[in-house]
This record gives C-alpha cells, sequence and structure tokens, in this order.
C-alpha cells in the first residue's frame, strides 16, 4: 500500500497522526502465499465496516421498522428462524370456588431465508497518487449508499409481498376494483388511506409503541396527500416527536414516510431500483402507470441478518496499478405477519 493511500485512509477515518500511524502499522500485511498482493488487516477493515454502516444510517428508510434478528455463522441458502407467540384466548368470567385455569403459551416459527450481498470497486494506484480529491473518502461513500439502497430494496420487495391489496379511490369517491380498473384521477386521497387503516384495524394489526402505522409512499403519491386539509408537515408537529428517518407528516395516526424507491411504472428505466415493467401503462390492460405504497404496523416484515457489514480488501493486484474494495454481508427477509400490513396501488 503507498504512503498516499496510507494518509488518505486515515485523514477520512478522521484520526490523530498518532494514532494514525499505529492503525497504520496494524493494517498493512502482506499475503505470504501471493507475495505481490498486499492486504488491509482487520483492525483496518473493521473501522471501515463500521464507516460504511455509519454513513448508509440515514438512509435505511425501510430498516428502521424490521424486526430484527442476528444468528452470526448461518450459510447463505439457509433460514434463520424468528419467533411469533400467539394470542393468548378469552375466557369467560370467573365463579367463586372453581379455581382459574392457565393456558400453556404456544409460538409459531417464521423462518427467513439469509443470502449473500456486496458490491466492489476498484481504484487505481495512478489515480490515489495523481488526484487531489479525497479519493478513498470517495469510495467509501459510494458504497455506504450502495449498501443502504440494497438493504432496503430487500425490504421494500418484501413488504410489497403482502396480500391485503387497496386499490385508490376514483374521484368521485368510488372504490375501484382492480390494478386494471385504475384511471388517471385514481391518486392517493385520504380516503383510500382510510380504506386501508379500516384492513388493518379489523385484522387487529397492532400499531407501533409510537402509536401510529406507517406508510410509505413515492414522491408522485404524496404530492396529492399534501394539499389536503388533514395532512400535517412533519415540521408542523404539536408536540415534541422524534421524527422517522425520511419522515416527510401524519395524517390521523398514519405518519407517512417518502421514498423513490417506491416500485412504480412510470419512470421507464430499466436500471432504476423503482421500475416494474408490470406497472406499466399497457401491461397486463394497465390504464396508467401504477405507483405502489405500503401502510403497516407492528412485526410486519423481519430482518435476519448472518454477517453483519464488512469491508473486504482484495488487496493490491495488476502489479500494484489497482486496489480493490468493497461491502459484503450475508441477510435476509421476510413477512412475519401478513395481517399487519396493507398494499396500496393508485395512478
Amino acid at each position: 500500500m503507498s504512503k498516499k493511500l496510507k494518509g488518505i485512509i486515515l485523514n477520512c477515518l478522521g484520526v490523530n497522526k498518532a494514532y494514525a500511524e499505529t492503525v497504520y502499522q496494524m493494517s498493512t500485511a502482506t499475503n505470504t502465499s501471493q507475495p505481490n498482493q498486499t492486504q488491509l488487516t482487520d483492525a483496518i477493515r473493521t473501522v471501515y465496516a463500521k464507516e460504511i454502516e455509519y454513513k448508509a444510517l440515514p438512509q435505511l428508510k425501510f430498516e428502521q421498522f424490521a424486526t430484527k434478528k442476528t444468528e452470526l455463522g448461518v450459510t447463505p441458502g439457509l433460514t434463520i428462524s424468528m419467533m411469533r407467540w400467539n394470542d393468548l384466548t378469552v375466557d369467560k368470567s370467573l365463579k367463586e370456588g372453581v379455581p382459574m385455569g392457565t393456558q400453556s403459551l404456544s409460538s409459531s416459527m417464521k423462518s427467513i431465508t439469509v443470502t449473500e450481498y456486496g458490491k466492489a470497486v476498484k481504484v487505481s494506484e495512478l489515480l490515489l497518487k495523481s488526484s487531489f480529491a479525497n479519493i478513498m473518502q470517495g469510495a467509501v461513500n459510494l458504497l455506504s449508499r450502495n449498501y443502504a439502497l440494497r438493504k432496503d430494496t430487500v425490504l421494500r420487495d418484501v413488504a410489497l409481498k403482502g396480500t391485503n391489496i387497496v386499490y385508490a379511490r376514483n374521484k368521485a369517491g368510488e372504490k375501484t376494483a382492480d390494478r386494471q380498473s385504475l384511471t388517471e384521477d385514481c391518486t392517493l386521497k385520504v380516503s383510500t388511506i382510510k380504506d386501508a387503516v379500516e384492513v388493518l384495524a379489523t385484522n387487529n394489526a397492532p400499531k407501533r409503541p409510537e402509536g401510529c402505522y406507517i406508510c410509505f409512499v413515492h414522491p408522485h403519491q404524496s404530492r396529492a396527500l399534501r394539499d389536503d386539509p388533514a395532512w400535517i408537515n412533519a415540521s408542523n408537529y404539536g408536540a415534541p416527536t422524534q421524527l422517522f428517518t425520511g419522515e416527510i407528516g401524519k395524517i390521523d395516526d398514519v405518519r407517512f414516510i417518502e421514498t423513490t424507491i417506491m416500485c412504480n411504472g412510470g419512470k421507464k428505466v430499466a436500471t432504476d431500483v423503482a421500475y416494474k415493467l408490470e406497472l406499466q401503462t399497457g401491461q397486463g390492460s394497465n390504464k396508467v402507470d401504477v405507483y405502489q405504497a405500503v401502510i403497516f404496523g407492528l412485526d410486519y416484515y423481519g430482518l435476519a441478518t448472518s454477517l453483519p457489514v464488512q469491508l473486504r480488501d482484495n488487496g493490491v493486484e495488476d502489479f500494484d496499478r489497482e486496489h480493490s474494495l468493497g461491502w459484503y454481508s450475508i441477510f435476509g427477509a421476510g413477512i412475519l405477519n401478513d395481517e399487519h400490513g396493507v398494499v396500496i396501488e393508485t395512478a
């Protein structure tokens, strides 16, 4: 590793010079099985992994509402089980002289399959030595954003697999039967949000500890809601409230999270993580480009982690001309309580 690379790495981590020199001495070790390859040691990789995870936090919107379990060492393709307690039965009133009966606790298990995820970048030694920009800091930022986007899209895909679906009402306030019946005036309205809340309440879906349901929407959908008198911007909440990442406002007991990764057929860019061909106009008799939202209560979906995010270093390659870095993690997601969520489809 070059001294320039050493300085860039340590500067981007914000450590003092004395500690920098100590960490650098720990961080360079020659791989004896491959004499031409120099790699970062576990010490510096651990610091970088924390940097990636920390920088990803402001971008992880779906993860903050997941029920989480970590079970280290589970091989990709295998499952992690998450326990769900079954409700107790409601008994009749007690009678004098009759002992109160007991009921055994029971539970069911939800299995989530874990999968490998990751992304790597290459940085040339020439660029590191000649650029005035902080190349390694830029690489860490890009890897952090990519990690956050990948993780949140996995959780989004799971959240949108719920079997309870509500379609937006039309301008006249009439309910819509299916996706193919959606027209241009079937935008996201308060009436549709109330339809979805009715489904959750009927299913006895518990609210979050904050006393609310959560609704993820695309900016195209939230635009119509913002004009409704019932809408309250997050900046105008009456009482001091800890805002969720991405929170933009609320209607009654529903708090809204806005994100551009909500699936839709509007953008028509195949490489965009939000674009879905089946939601596009003309697909399956669709009359409009369809946008999806999701509203849910407590314990709707889960996140199972076998290996927290790590920095993987492939060493200096190509005769000391390139350096490869990447993030790597093993995790999976799944629906825990299907009745606790509702997918909403709108124009």
